[in-house]
């Protein structure tokens, strides 16, 4: 059994039904942001590993401000 030109067509009208065509186009920008931020922080994750960091040195900077 396979799916057909008519079943996907039926499943987009739904989705399109349910979720109104300004929710989805959002929620696609929203995934399209989420992409793009998870590619900088691998490419910068990448040049930043030259210098271990300590995390201990990191909790206490952050105990100290408050």
């Amino acid at each position: 059994m396979s799916i057909g030109i008519w079943q996907i067509a039926i499943v987009v009208i739904l989705v399109v039904l349910l979720f109104g065509r300004g929710k989805i186009s959002s929620l696609m920008g929203d995934v399209a942001k989420g992409i793009k931020s998870f590619k900088k922080g691998m490419a910068s994750d990448v040049t930043d590993d030259n210098e271990p960091k300590n995390l201990s040195d990191d909790n206490q900077d952050t105990n100290k401000k408050e």
